[in-house]
C-alpha cells in the first residue's frame, strides 16, 4: 500500500505533571470507545476498531481502515505526535472511513494525555478516549498447528473447501508456516501489543483449482500485515482491519 504524505505535527500544550512512571503506565494497546472532533461524534463499529499503540518512543494502530503509525514525545500529560503516517486504503461501510476521517483530524488537535482507568486524548474541540487491550498471548499462539476452522466476512462464516487442509503457525523465532489448503506460505511476525504483524509473507506454487482461489485469497490477505488475535480454549481467531477473519482449531 501506499504511504501518504506526513500528517501535521501536532502542537504540545501543557498542564501540571504526573509522576516519572507515567509513559510505562501509556505504553500498551488501547482501543477507542468514543470520541468527538468539532462536535461531531465518531462512529464506533465492532468490525472496523480504532486502535492506539505506544510503544517507547513509537505509536502506532488501527485507524478503523488503515493502519498508522509515527513517533510521540510526552512531557508529564503533555503529548505531541510527530511523523505519522497512513496506509491507503478504501473499506465499506461508509461509516469506516468516516470514522477515520474524523480520527485522523482530532489526531492532529490532540494536545494533553489523562490516565485512569481509561486513556483520554483531548485538546480544543476533541476528545479521544480509550480502554486498554489485553495485550497478544503468545505462549498460547505459538508451537502449535493450527488448521482452518472457518472464513469470516461480516455475519457469515463459511466452512474451508472440501478436502482441503488449510493451517498456520507460529514460532518463538519469530517465523510462521502455514498452507492455504492450495499452497505453502511463509513470512517472518512479531507482537506489538495487542496486535501481530506480519512481515515477508510469501506463498509459493501454481495458481489454485477451482474452489480453492477464494480460500487462498482471503488467508493471504487475512494474514499479510496486521492483525487482531484472540485465543479461547483450542479456538484461534483472526480479525483483520475490515470485517473479515480466520478461525482456526488447535490440531491435537
Amino acid at each position: 500500500m501506499k504511504r501518504l504524505a506526513l500528517l501535521a505535527v501536532i502542537a504540545a500544550g501543557c498542564t501540571a505533571c504526573l509522576g516519572s512512571d507515567f509513559a510505562d503506565s501509556v505504553e500498551g494497546s488501547w482501543q477507542l470507545t468514543e470520541g468527538t472532533v468539532n462536535g461531531e461524534a465518531i462512529p464506533i463499529l465492532d468490525s472496523h476498531p480504532i486502535t492506539i499503540t505506544f510503544d517507547s518512543e513509537q505509536v502506532g494502530g488501527t485507524a478503523s481502515c488503515n493502519s498508522y503509525g509515527g513517533t510521540y514525545h510526552l512531557d508529564g500529560p503533555t503529548i505531541s505526535f510527530s511523523n505519522l503516517a497512513m496506509t491507503e486504503m478504501a473499506c465499506m461501510p461508509e461509516e469506516t472511513m468516516i470514522a477515520e476521517q474524523l480520527y485522523a483530524s482530532g489526531l492532529t488537535m490532540v494536545d494533553t494525555l489523562t490516565l485512569d482507568e481509561t486513556l483520554v486524548l483531548d485538546g480544543p474541540d476533541v476528545e479521544l478516549v480509550f480502554q486498554r487491550l489485553e495485550p497478544v498471548p503468545d505462549a498460547e499462539l505459538t508451537n502449535t498447528i493450527w488448521v482452518l476452522d472457518g472464513l469470516v466476512v461480516g455475519d457469515v462464516v463459511s466452512s474451508p473447501a472440501a478436502d482441503s487442509r488449510a493451517t498456520v503457525e507460529f514460532f518463538t523465532d519469530g517465523s510462521m508456516l502455514g498452507d492455504t489448503g492450495c499452497r505453502p506460505f511463509s513470512g517472518q511476525y512479531q507482537i506489538n501489543g495487542a496486535e501481530v504483524v506480519v512481515t515477508e509473507l510469501a506463498a509459493y506454487g501454481h495458481e489454485c483449482e477451482p474452489g480453492l482461489t477464494d480460500q487462498d485469497s482471503q488467508m493471504i490477505s487475512a494474514l499479510e500485515g496486521s492483525f487482531r488475535v484472540e485465543i479461547e480454549d483450542d479456538r484461534l481467531t483472526i480479525w483483520t482491519h475490515g470485517d473479515e477473519g480466520l478461525t482456526f482449531l488447535a490440531e491435537r
